[in-house]
């Protein structure tokens, strides 16, 4: 019997020696346990991506001291990790197998992923050979992530006399991703015929989200057990040998299935609690509307973070309602968060009559509304300044699709958690929230979104309905569909072509606004490059 610990843990990009440090607490837990193996996840010494740092010859530096550490770690069990190789003028991103003070084994990917949020190409040179390791007896097999995606490495690892594979992983959360991971691996297991430990990273990366949930899959695909998702798990499974194949085993409970909802809340907490955490910011500033944006932003953000570490400032105008800062007070006073409330008023009016004599003869228009907005950021980030804090913006996907947001406004700041979020899905998030306890105030969630910069202004006087803009932009952005497909899903062809241009208008916007998390299969990052000069 072959007893293995998967190790999913949280690691800091760049910090070799303290992931290291907390890989070699892991082993000591690992061999407490009696087990015979631990597996880390891919690129786990450096974290993953650990992009231009792969440049530096003093990343390759630390990662020598940092193996020599973990190998004099490898008495009497087997430790797989992931770190980048460099010989010569190549880089490889490879998996190494230790044990008795020895790299015993050793892989490097095959496949280097470069679409969406990958970039691998641009560091790493792509490896051929198999690897297959004997370990009490079993011999086993090793890949690495998108290996798995292709048939030939497990088949390559099979062929070589591979009872059974481990993948170390590090793969990004979107929300379709689990159910296409798992699709992929039981293709895998059942072409192949043996059992795969499928070992992911989690945590927060700048705009992207690990979720974890490293499994051991049976050699007809079905799934043994399940770390947690979204959190450091540690789990221990069990290999058994008989006659004629292997049995995979582990009595650890699998954690409770969450619904989307809850999956993309809890993602969005923990993409905002390391964002905040390893950038050693010591609280965060928002500014609270009365909406639900911003509702919902301090209630991740209090929950990420503990109501002690987030401020909310509540700026009123002339157009503010008086239910809006009811409304505020009432959320903040629920979540027992920080307040301070600075009206705008007299900072708005000397600016309006500093531009009197410039704007003679001009109508009021979005210059006005546009003013208000930055002088609200200009307020949020001397609070940031002053207290080595970090802004939150609210600006969620539907808006930062269409532009509906000011540029060094209310986009200035340094973390979008919405920013991938469309407007009904925070409407649905807001429910969630208030199922678990109702303290979102109801009236946030019934009234007609508004951003309140003019007299009776709402969203719907410039846009569609949300829940027609969302499906019409889901369709162009994450579907990539023409205008005129996406007309004849049954909306207007010239709403699509309105909106369309809308999409193209504020690229420029959308590359000055601040980073968020990914949680769809396209967001506005690095899965979206387009020129802003472009015809």
């Amino acid at each position: 019997m072959l007893k293995v610990a998967m190790a999913q843990l949280n690691f800091c990009v760049g910090d070799v020696l303290g992931n290291a440090e907390k890989m070699i607490e892991t082993i000591q837990w690992a061999k407490k346990n009696t087990a015979d193996m631990v597996v880390f996840s891919e690129l786990a010494l450096t974290g993953y991506p650990p992009e231009d740092l792969l440049l530096s010859d003093d990343l390759f530096e630390k990662i020598e001291i940092a193996l020599t550490k973990i190998k004099a770690c490898s008495q009497d069990c087997y430790v797989v990790l992931g770190y980048p190789e460099k010989t010569n003028d190549e880089r490889f991103n490879v998996a190494s197998v230790l044990f008795e003070n020895k790299i015993i084994a050793h892989y490097r990917k095959h496949f280097l992923p470069n679409y969406g949020v990958f970039d691998e190409v641009r560091y790493f040179t792509p490896g051929h050979q198999g690897c297959v390791f004997e370990c009490r007896g079993i011999k086993t097999g090793l890949v690495i992530c998108e290996d798995v995606w292709y048939p030939s490495p497990i088949a390559q690892a099979v062929s070589q006399g591979a009872q059974w594979v481990i993948t170390i992983n590090a793969s990004p959360y979107d929300d379709k991703k689990f159910s296409a991971r798992t699709h992929v691996l039981k293709q895998r297991a059942q072409e192949n015929k043996v059992p795969l430990l499928y070992v992911n990273q989690v945590g927060g990366q700048d705009d992207l989200i690990f979720d974890g949930r490293s499994l051991l899959m049976d050699a007809q695909g079905q799934i043994q057990v399940c770390a947690a998702f979204c959190k450091e798990d540690r789990v221990l499974v069990e290999i058994h040998q008989n006659k004629k194949n292997l049995l995979v085993s582990s009595s650890e409970i699998m954690p409770p299935p969450l619904t989307d909802c809850a999956q993309l809340y809890e993602a969005l907490c923990l993409s905002l609690r390391d964002y905040v955490t390893k950038n050693k910011f010591n609280r965060v500033f928002l500014g609270l509307s009365g909406g639900v944006d911003s509702a919902l932003v301090l209630t991740l953000a209090a929950d990420a973070l503990g109501a002690d570490k987030v401020t909310a400032l509540i700026m009123p105008s002339r157009y503010t309602a008086s239910m809006s800062v009811e409304d505020a007070y009432a959320l903040a006073n629920a979540l027992e968060v920080k307040t301070e409330e600075v009206t705008i008023e007299s900072v708005f009016d000397s600016l309006l009559k500093t531009l009197t004599p410039l704007f003679e003869g001009r109508a009021s228009d979005v210059t006005e509304k546009n003013i208000q907005a930055r002088i609200r950021a200009i307020l949020l980030m001397a609070m940031a300044n002053k207290f080595n804090g970090l802004v939150l913006t609210t600006s969620n996907k539907s808006e930062v699709a269409v532009g509906y947001s000011t540029l060094y406004g209310d986009m200035a700041g340094g973390f979008d958690v919405l920013k991938d979020v469309y407007k009904t899905e925070v409407y649905r998030l807001v429910r969630y929230r208030n199922e678990q306890a109702a303290i979102i105030p109801e009236r946030i969630l019934t009234r007609p979104p508004t951003a309140e910069l003019s007299l009776g202004e709402v969203d719907q006087d410039d846009l569609p309905p949300y829940e027609v803009l969302d499906k019409v932009l889901h369709a162009l952005i994450e579907k990539n569909l023409p205008e005129q497909a996406v007309a004849k899903l049954g909306y207007e062809p010239v709403m699509v072509e309105r909106i369309n241009a809308l999409i193209k208008k504020n690229e420029y916007k959308r590359q000055q606004a601040p980073i968020g998390p990914r949680v769809t299969v396209r967001s506005f990052g690095k899965d979206w490059r387009f020129p802003v000069t472009k015809r």
